[in-house]
């Protein structure tokens, strides 16, 4: 406690503003206990701009105050300004939480993402003796849902989907006692005012409370699909244990070949399947609890669990996992005591393929019928769908896949002032984005766009977006293709503005240089590689390295043009990829050789026909497509069943194998652009594959040949242009072996190597360059 100052020194008094993520953080009691401990009078109060106190005393005290309300903020809490200005003292004593006020419209409050269950409000929920015992909703001001259930700011509990429960006497005395963990927490809640679980099955009455917990985790046990509720949406769990409960799922769900996520009870689970190192498993236990891949070990400690494994996810390298973020998951796994359950679930969006993920419960008991055996739901309303994060650690440092729960809306902050300005991103893994100021506000994952459910989620989502952060645009940007569906979005939410079109690549290069806080002076060495983006010459572009800044960019190479055969129809069979590859390097189709033997004898003979004419047959440069040459040729994939899956079983394979020495593109410098040829990688591969080489060592020896790639043409842009920073952008740099190859090469030559760490390299990082390109082009 500060001491008063002596009878001669008059109180100051200072208005404070605090914007940033500073609602739903506990920052206002934060404030409240800090001006107690100096010993200062006056107020706080959300406003929709942030925090806004006003504290009265000793100078010293008002300093110190002005300081630690930065420097101390909450765990969850992110400051982004702390403004104050002296006004006349009023002499008022005491110290209050005034009521909130939505009147001020200079700034936007941040409200946080929705956090994993905290230590202490974990140990109560443990705790036969604490009033929250088995308390499915269980929060604090540390913890819980926020982003998910606001409807409104500021954020107060009229303004949340908590506002239908009022609170019991007990938790109206935490919540207004500056001394209790839960004051002004505004999901509070317990068994006796808080939301309820039910279970419901067809043909049975509907089960409540603690019986709806027991029921749905025997259920689990003996191998049922469940719909249970959760923070962000629905999930479909099963025992991950148990593989023809796995396989069911997946049939049901028409998922293909595409793995599920899991969840573990504790870590420990997880050991003997996957190697995590340090900072994976810091990214795991951290408060986001994003879904993490992870290399799998050799066949699990039973045949069983080896078995459900494999049907978990078919031929990857990697097993997708995460930890309870909610305290249901905690009760779903059972408490000490409790009969036995799974110790690990698939925990996976509750939607049909290609759909946005159902937060309606009406709506869950309709769709996910064909699904799913029971559900496990709540009355506590989902206001803003959130599917789960995807993180992947690469060279010690996180690589988001898919950003959403745990990490939307935390701002992105920007090297450059911009907007206010919407960004609509692409067709695929659609992701929006709002910026004015430094900061971009980019939405959770929407989806593709291919189905009128994803086109209402994508303004559900713009809506909400610009709502809680005050951004009104004035200017969009969208991509260059012209038949995007998102595209059409941004002309409807355009209200008459110019809509800024943003080509695809340099978006992704643009996304990459913002998140590295480059101002755009100097241009970089922008390598994007991915699987389609529409080119300036009305070819798919996806190989390619450009010399960009924000205003613009120069094409510097690009992987020579192959015919795409049938467009998506390509892209699903990867047979066809490698045959058009193989034409190009004037590589018979032999009868040996995997890519020929997976064609039917009738599409051979028509793909012959369309690579004669050129019918169907749109030029692309794309490296994705190559890996799924590769892929094929080399017999590890032929059909695609999920996005990237050739590649990703491609990455598997050499990454099982180890180093080995890499084949050769021909790079040939012409006046418009070097080309780097992929035809004597082709002719290599097939004579190490009729050499009897393994389907690791192929696979090994293209991505050596793809990072021995990307070093030869930035050097060779460095050497022409004198530019010595790179940026690694596109879905393909979401391949941790090729990603960490790049990296060490082009460090190890000298340059300044630029990586996503907070937005996705594929096309859910989009968003973030298009504005940032559109936001330049309006100044």
């Amino acid at each position: 406690m500060v001491t008063p100052a002596g009878p001669t020194t008059l109180p100051l008094r200072r208005r404070v503003a605090v914007q940033g993520q500073v609602q739903g953080v506990g920052f206002r009691p934060f404030v409240f206990t800090l001006a107690s401990e100096l010993g200062l009078c006056g107020h706080v109060r959300n406003t929709g701009d942030g925090v806004l106190a006003e504290v009265e005393g000793p100078p010293d005290a008002v300093d110190a105050f002005c300081h630690r309300v930065a420097s101390d903020a909450p765990a969850l809490a992110r400051v982004a300004s702390v403004r104050h200005e002296r006004i006349p003292a009023t002499g008022v004593r005491g110290f209050a939480i005034a009521p909130s006020r939505a009147d001020a419209t200079s700034g936007r409050t941040l409200i946080p993402p929705d956090a994993a269950t905290c230590s202490a409000c974990l140990a109560e929920l443990i705790d036969p003796a604490n009033r929250r015992y088995r308390h499915p909703f269980i929060t604090c001001t540390g913890c819980g849902p926020r982003f998910t259930i606001v409807t409104a700011l500021p954020y107060d509990r009229p303004a949340t989907t908590m506002a239908g429960f009022p609170m019991c006497p007990r938790c109206a005395r935490e919540y207004h006692d500056p001394t209790d963990r839960r004051f002004h927490a505004q999901p509070v809640s317990c068994h006796d005012c808080g939301p309820q679980l039910t279970l419901v099955a067809a043909g049975r009455a509907p089960l409540r409370g603690g019986t709806a917990l027991t029921r749905a985790r025997q259920l689990l046990m003996n191998g049922a699909i469940l719909a249970v509720k959760g923070v962000g949406g629905y999930h479909l769990a099963a025992d991950a244990g148990n593989a023809h409960a796995v396989t069911l799922l997946r049939r049901r769900k028409n998922r293909g070949d595409k793995p599920f996520a899991m969840m573990a009870r504790e870590v420990a689970d997880l050991e003997p399947l996957v190697d995590i190192d340090a900072a994976e498993r810091a990214v795991l236990t951290s408060a986001e609890r994003p879904i993490v891949l992870l290399r799998r070990r050799p066949a699990g400690s039973t045949a069983a669990l080896a078995a459900a494994l494999d049907a978990l996810a078919p031929r990857s390298p990697d097993l997708g996992v995460m930890l309870p973020y909610a305290p249901l998951h905690h009760l779903l796994f059972g408490l000490p005591g409790d009969p036995l359950g799974p110790r690990l679930l698939v925990m996976t969006s509750a939607n049909l393929a290609g759909e946005p993920i159902v937060t309606d419960d009406s709506e869950a008991l309709e769709r996910l019928s064909p699904l799913v055996d029971a559900w496990l739901t709540h009355d506590r309303p989902i206001h803003v769908p959130c599917d789960d994060s995807v993180v992947r650690i690469v060279e010690g440092a996180p690589l988001p896949l898919r950003r959403s729960r745990g990490y939307v809306p935390a701002p992105v902050r920007l090297p450059l002032s911009v907007g206010p300005v919407l960004a609509v991103g692409g067709d695929l893994k659609n992701t929006l984005a709002v910026a004015e100021g430094r900061c971009a506000w980019l939405s959770g994952h929407i989806g593709d766009m291919d189905d009128l459910a994803t086109l209402n989620a994508f303004d559900r989502a713009a809506d909400h977006l610009t709502a809680v952060t005050g951004v009104t645009p004035v200017v969009v940007a969208a991509d260059r293709h012209p038949g995007y569906r998102s595209g059409k979005c941004a002309e409807r939410r355009a209200h008459g503005h110019r809509v800024h079109r943003v080509q695809h690549h340099h978006a992704h290069i643009a996304s990459a240089m913002a998140e590295n806080g480059l101002d755009g002076s100097r241009p970089v060495i922008g390598v994007a590689f991915d699987g389609t983006g529409y080119g300036d010459d009305g070819a798919i572009w996806g190989g390619e390295v450009l010399l960009a800044d924000y205003a613009g960019f120069r094409r510097f190479a690009h992987l020579a043009y192959v015919p795409l055969p049938g467009g998506d129809t390509a892209v699903a069979r990867p047979y066809r990829m490698a045959l058009a590859h193989l034409r190009a390097a004037k590589v018979p189709w032999s009868a040996d050789l995997a890519c020929v033997l997976a064609c039917p004898d009738d599409e051979r003979r028509l793909l012959e026909r369309q690579l004669d004419t050129g019918l169907n047959c749109v030029p692309t440069s794309s490296m994705g497509r190559l890996f799924d040459a590769v892929s094929s040729l080399a017999g590890v994939c032929q059909l695609a069943g999920y996005e990237a899956q050739a590649a990703i079983e491609l990455e598997g394979a050499a990454y099982a194998h180890g180093p080995a020495d890499g084949y050769r593109f021909t790079v040939r410098p012409e006046p418009d652009g070097w080309i780097a040829d992929p035809a004597p990688v082709l002719i290599e591969a097939v004579a190490d594959l009729r050499a009897g080489a393994t389907v690791g060592l192929v696979a090994a020896r293209f991505h050596t040949a793809v990072t021995e790639l990307v070093r030869e043409l930035c050097a060779g842009a460095r050497e022409r242009h004198g530019l010595e920073t790179v940026a690694l952008t596109g879905g393909v740099m979401a391949n941790a072996l090729l990603l960490s190859g790049c990296v060490r090469a082009l460090a190890a030559d000298g340059f300044t190597v630029l990586r996503h760490r907070e937005v996705p390299p594929n096309d859910g990082g989009l968003a973030l360059g298009q504005l940032m390109v559109a936001a330049r082009a309006a100044n």
